[in-house]
């Protein structure tokens, strides 16, 4: 989407026997975010009139597509709008010898395009001053910026210093700027704005951030941000499993994924899991920026948005075509492309990648992969931004599945191994999804701002994984039994939606009071076929049918946000969503007749059920000194539940979750360091836990989090980068599930530490670029990165303890002009570690007597891996 950035006041100079000129900027501007600087001309020329053309009087206007390199030279200039061959040249000629201060994202310099604008005119004209301290009037925190208003230049005059302009997620992309003889010249922005701030647990992680360790996924650009751990206990196809500040959120349970604040990630109802979000439809090398808002402040967030939100943002910043081959350990092959046509938006681009592999372990790990982005940015009639995102990805690999701690111990199995097993190696795992959206964005002068966005993707599920062995009895025929716990699951979900917003223009209701509103909604449909069976391996004969389902449902939601300015110091946003949320289901299996008794009716159990979440949300900003911002919040969101659990007619039991913090944001801008301390806490009406048996999800009780939040982000010098970050939480379960038939005996008590979660999650991201020397006449740069994840060991069912992970990953490369070389090794340390731990009944047949008593088991975390990077920029 487009929005516009501040104004930069260049002077538009009239000559017409004498040079044509583009003055530079007057008196400086409002600053930009703290993450981004604009460029700045620092050494200009005036472009001379055409001789040959004196006679004609032509009067005339060209504009120039200027890149300002890194370095702030002029790398390319093109004519955006021309004035005639020979003034175009002349204009061309003048532009190629200016000289820039770069634009920097955190204080890395960028590449940026600008547009800049000549007028030739016959007759001379006295360019009209700027007058000093000047500046385009800084538009709310959060809102886009709007033109300078030049009928009221007294206006401009005396800016708010504590009225933080907009935040943007990316440097400049492609810029507007607009002439008028002897006025000054309005540069503009296209590229997404963050939004304001939702309290101290709202982080943006950057480029900066996210090239300093290798991403193999696009999950993996969540290990950055603060009380985030990813893992990938099931293969290549299946979904990462996320942690986020005491919550295990699974394959995204708790945790709404959206991309580009339009497309939803999660699936309601997922066969695996609820909210199971797969980000492997994101190439990483496309995703500009994350915002990850860990908490439930923000009234756009929605379904699943328990522990928080995740927004990732696409775009590609180095324009051209860039080619990555990579090989490495396990016969990895991954190639990627990107195209990035020059003098369009970053967020105009396309990619594609394809991957194979053969795992570690002993070969039941390999997998296959492949995907599609492409988005196009273009401007409408009206002040109108359009953008088209389309993209696909399809895998399938094989899973080791799970091995009990004994059978490691006493070397019946590798570490990194697979039981022998027929059933244990015929686990296997396959996804597709296809997306597509359209939005439109219109930005206007007054600060208002309305928004339009459509939405549609279809995908696909199905895994064969065992995790307990033979333990498990034929529901149907219940003779049957002890031909392997193989689960097959399968999930067909197609779903569309839209949304729309409109923000006002900001009111004055005193000298000492603003407010601004927004009003938006969102509805989004799917329709779902999922079905749970048991399999033998080798043949995959079914043996027992668990879940035969079609279901649809329907989600509408409202919501109302509202910002409020007090005095220069403090601002108070907040308001308030509620969804509606319906289901219809087909249970196919309901209404199951016991093989004992006689047939009475058909199987099959049919119900609606639907239900109203509200959820109020705010936030207080308050600036004591202009360094630091103290922040308190307060939410109330909410999880739908699994629609196959509902009865007819029930009201909708949504997981509700209410949500607090104070924090603390400290700033110094000379060494460009940023800090910030959280207190949270928060309670959930009921979570849900891993069932090993059934291979899914199920209720446990009430629960509460309580933890503090550390990050320190520092780019002291230029090119270099870090990134510290520790989280600390206590989750405790305060009310065990109560004991039922099929399970007697709940591996919960009142008061327990909720299992699989860390108490303790640090990371540390660092990274350096800088050139090294000059090699055969051009610069050789060279860049380092590190990250590192250490996770305190984790409580687990039946009052044991997982042990702690250390994990290291590194990154290397060397670039001389269009080539780039490069290595990337991941758990660098070759730690040996569990990547998770369960503790669970199974038999594996490894002994004479099997036993009953629960067990420890683990999926092994991946060994020293090592790749190779090839990468030409064309």
């Amino acid at each position: 989407m487009s929005r516009w950035s501040h104004a930069i006041a260049l002077a538009a100079g009239l000559l017409a026997a004498r040079p044509a000129s583009a003055q530079p900027p007057g008196p400086k501007a409002p600053a930009a975010p703290a993450n981004v600087t604009l460029p700045t001309v620092v050494e200009h020329v005036d472009a001379v009139y055409p001789p040959d053309k004196l006679a004609q009087g032509i009067d005339t206007n060209v504009e120039v597509l200027v890149t300002v390199e890194r370095n702030g030279t002029v790398g390319d200039a093109q004519i955006a709008v021309s004035g005639g061959e020979a003034f175009d040249a002349a204009a061309l000629a003048a532009v190629r010898r200016w000289r820039f201060s770069p634009a920097t994202r955190d204080g890395v310099p960028i590449r940026a395009r600008i547009r800049v604008p000549f007028h030739f005119a016959p007759e001379p004209h006295p360019p009209v001053p700027v007058p000093p301290g000047a500046p385009a009037e800084t538009p709310p925190d959060g809102a886009a910026p709007t033109h300078a208003d030049k009928s009221h230049p007294a206006d401009q005059h005396h800016p708010d210093k504590h009225d933080h302009p907009a935040e943007l997620d990316s440097g400049l992309a492609l810029p507007h700027a607009v002439a008028e003889p002897g006025k000054p010249i309005e540069i503009h922005v296209q590229g997404r704005p963050n939004p304001p701030r939702r309290g101290a647990s709202d982080f943006r992680i950057g480029r900066a951030v996210l090239d300093s360790a290798p991403r193999p996924t696009a999950a993996d650009i969540l290990k950055s941000a603060p009380g985030i751990h990813v893992m990938r206990p099931e293969g290549d196809a299946v979904a990462q499993r996320v942690y986020l500040r005491g919550f295990d959120a699974d394959h995204g349970q708790d945790i709404q994924f959206t991309l580009a604040g339009t497309v939803p990630l999660n699936q309601p109802s997922h066969i695996h899991g609820q909210g199971y979000a797969d980000l492997n439809v994101l190439i990483p090398e496309t995703v500009r920026s994350v915002r990850v808002l860990e908490g439930v402040y923000d009234p756009h967030q929605g379904d699943f948005a328990v522990a928080g939100s995740v927004d990732f943002d696409l775009g590609v910043e180095e324009r051209g075509v860039r080619a990555t081959a990579t090989y490495g350990s396990f016969d990895t092959k991954r190639l990627v492309a990107v195209f990035a046509p020059a003098g369009q938006s970053e967020e105009t681009f396309g990619a594609a990648v394809v991957r194979t592999t053969d795992g570690f372990g002993d070969g039941t790990r390999g997998g296959l992969s492949g995907g599609f982005t492409g988005q196009y940015r273009f401007e409408l009639p009206g002040d109108l931004s359009a953008l088209v995102h389309v993209s696909a990805y399809g895998a399938r690999s094989g899973v080791a599945g799970v091995l009990r701690r004994a059978d490691i111990d006493n070397r019946i199995v590798d570490f990194y191994g697979a039981y022998p097993d027929t059933s244990a190696r015929s686990q296997s795992a396959a996804a597709t999804r296809a997306q597509a959206s359209f939005s439109l964005q219109r930005n206007g002068d007054d600060g208002s701002e309305a928004s339009f966005g459509l939405w549609g993707a279809h995908a696909t599920y199905r895994s064969r994984l065992n995790f307990t062995g033979y333990t498990q009895r034929s529901r149907q025929r219940p003779t049957w039994a002890g031909r392997g716990d193989l689960i097959e699951q399968s999930n067909a979900d197609a779903g569309f939606g839209a949304r729309a917003s409109y923000r006002t223009r900001r009111y004055e209701a005193a000298s000492w009071l603003k407010a601004q509103l927004t009003l938006g909604g969102d509805a989004e449909i799917h329709s779902i076929d999922q079905a749970q069976n048991l399999l033998e391996a080798p043949q995959n004969e079914t043996w027992d049918r668990r879940v035969d389902t079609s279901l649809s449902s329907l989600r509408a939601g409202a919501y109302a946000d509202a910002l409020f300015t007090v005095t220069r110091w403090a601002r108070l946003r907040g308001g308030l969503r509620a969804d509606l949320i319906s289901f219809d289901i087909d249970d196919r299996l309901g209404n199951r007749i016991p093989s004992t008794r006689e047939e009475t009716h058909f199987v099959g159990y049919r119900r609606t059920a639907a239900g109203i979440a509200w959820g109020p949300r705010a936030t207080l900003e308050v600036d004591p000194l202009p360094s630091l911002r103290l922040f308190a919040a307060y939410g109330q969101g909410y999880r739908s539940p699994q629609a196959r659990q509902l009865e007819e007619g029930e009201q909708a039991p949504f997981a509700k979750v209410h949500s607090y913090e104070a924090g603390a944001r400290f700033t110094y801008e000379p060494a460009r360091i940023t800090t910030t301390l959280v207190a949270y806490e928060t309670r959930l009406s009921y979570d849900l836990a891993f069932d090993p048996e059934e291979g899914r999800l199920e209720r446990i009780g009430p629960t509460t989090r309580r933890g503090l939040v550390a990050h320190l982000q520092a780019s002291p010098v230029s090119g270099f980068n870090a990134s510290l970050s520790a989280t600390f939480v206590r989750a405790t379960l305060d009310s065990p599930p109560p004991p039922t038939p099929e399970n007697p005996t709940p591996p919960y008590v009142e008061g327990q530490s909720l299992p699989f979660v860390p108490p303790v999650v640090v990371r540390a991201d660092v990274s350096y670029r800088r050139p090294l020397a000059k090699l055969l006449g051009k610069p050789l740069v060279g860049r380092a990165g590190y990250g590192a994840t250490f996770l305190s060991p984790r409580p687990l069912p039946y009052a044991q303890e997982a042990r702690a992970v250390f994990v290291v990953d590194a990154s290397l490369g060397l670039r001389r002009d269009f080539v780039e070389i490069g290595v990337d090794a991941t758990n660098l340390l070759n730690a040996r570690y569990a990547d998770t731990e369960y503790v669970f009944v199974s038999d594996w047949r490894t002994s004479d007597i099997p036993s009953h008593l629960p067990a420890r088991h683990i999926s092994a975390g991946s060994p020293l891996t090592i790749l190779g990077n090839l990468t030409f920029h064309l």
